[in-house]
């Protein structure tokens, strides 16, 4: 499950925001599911995040967006009907 960068960006700032993260990682690690937070840009961030118990983080604290390499993709390009 992932958790909005909405969420992630008012962490620690906005209770009712803190809450309802607080409140989905606990819900999906009840249904077994793995918790991702999205749009992690500082250190605060991923210690609040980890002290939550959510499983991975992504964002600009652990790297910037690169280019696509075709040679590594393994999914289905966009606009392209499934065959």
């Amino acid at each position: 499950m992932k958790i909005d960068r909405s969420f992630t960006a008012t962490l620690g700032a906005d209770e009712r925001k803190s809450a309802i993260v607080r409140g989905v990682i606990s819900m999906a690690h009840e249904l077994g599911l793995t918790v991702v937070a999205e749009g992690v840009e500082t250190e605060d961030q991923y210690a609040l995040l980890t002290a939550l118990g959510c499983d991975q983080a992504q964002g600009y604290l652990f790297g910037r967006p690169e280019p696509l390499d075709p040679g590594t993709f393994r999914g289905r390009p966009a606009g392209n009907p499934k065959t």
